[in-house]
């Protein structure tokens, strides 16, 4: 009993920090790393000592490849935007790259695709509509893992 109570309050300190880093990111383009590590800690926590969905190695390879993943995107897109304009804004941000890892580790391989899928589909939709130059990937991100989380939970 006792168990399920922590788990529900690591969950929704979780949550919580989620909420935090995707206002922040809407509202000051930026991630700050007061939530990211400890929505890192608190994945941590659950995935070694609670009956999670995936697995400690599934959380491992998805946050090593999701941190790669992003960290190379990240570094191409801002080398070819840099060489046709010295001054402008790179388009993935450090913070976005650390969320993405963070995101493989809670979600492991198969939900961080899911994840991301929607994530850039909302983004594109909703920059496209509002017709945004740049566009905060953080909030698109945590409802596309929220919604990954309880497909997995419940549906895989």
């Amino acid at each position: 009993m006792i168990s399920y109570i922590f788990f529900i309050l690591l969950l929704a300190s979780a949550l919580w920090c989620a909420i935090q880093i995707s206002i922040t990111d809407f509202r000051c383009r930026i991630i700050p790393d007061a939530y990211l590590f400890p929505l890192m800690l608190l994945g941590l926590v659950l995935i070694s000592f609670f009956n999670y969905p995936i697995g400690i190695q599934d959380a491992v390879i998805g946050a090593t490849f999701g941190y790669g993943l992003a960290a190379i995107v990240g570094f191409i897109f801002d080398h070819l935007i840099r060489r046709h304009d010295a001054n402008a804004i790179a388009p993935i941000g450090m913070g976005d790259i650390k969320l993405i890892g963070i995101g493989g580790m809670w979600l492991g391989t198969t939900g961080l695709a899911i994840t991301l899928v929607i994530a850039c589909i909302t983004g594109a939709t909703w920059g496209r509509l509002r017709n945004e130059k740049y566009i905060p990937f953080a909030p698109f991100f945590v409802c596309g893992g929220i919604l990954s989380l309880i497909a997995m939970t419940f549906l895989l």
